[in-house]
């Protein structure tokens, strides 16, 4: 039998026991790695401790009753060496040794997204009069005789 699963590293093979009437699964726990997420994104929102930011990250979970998703917030402290985010910026967070007892994590600079619009990325639409009146050639002005 093979496992595979987002978390772990490779999959895994695991032989049954062949109708002894213990879980397949049984020898499949301690060959398994798990790994945790090595990476998240969100928005710096405190900057006041020295070479420490404090960043909100967002996830969407399904509500345990309603199943609807909804917005989890959960505010992580990360390294900033050189004291370089503002408030509302935008980083990634690498996980790394423990730097103190609340920080676990580095935080690195991500290129700004591109806030335009797709209006302003394309160029303006034209209506059909307006391309009827460009085709044709302007009207002189009425003289005054």
């Amino acid at each position: 039998m093979l496992l595979t699963t987002p978390f772990v590293s490779s999959p895994v093979r695991v032989q049954g026991n062949g109708g002894s009437g213990a879980s397949p699964w049984a020898g499949a726990a301690t060959a398994l790695r798990i790994q945790a997420a090595k990476q998240l994104t969100g928005r710096v929102v405190t900057t006041k401790a020295d070479k420490t930011v404090g960043v909100e990250v967002v996830r969407l979970a399904p509500h345990p009753k309603y199943k609807r998703r909804e917005r989890i917030k959960k505010k992580y402290q990360a390294h900033d060496p050189d004291n370089q985010f503002k408030v509302g910026d935008v980083v990634e967070l690498r996980r790394s040794r423990p730097i103190s007892k609340t920080k676990h994590f580095l935080a690195v600079p991500l290129p700004p997204r591109d806030t335009r619009r797709k209006s302003q990325l394309l160029p303006p639409l034209q209506s059909q009069s307006q391309s009827q009146d460009q085709d044709q050639p302007p009207t002189p002005p009425p003289s005054s005789d």
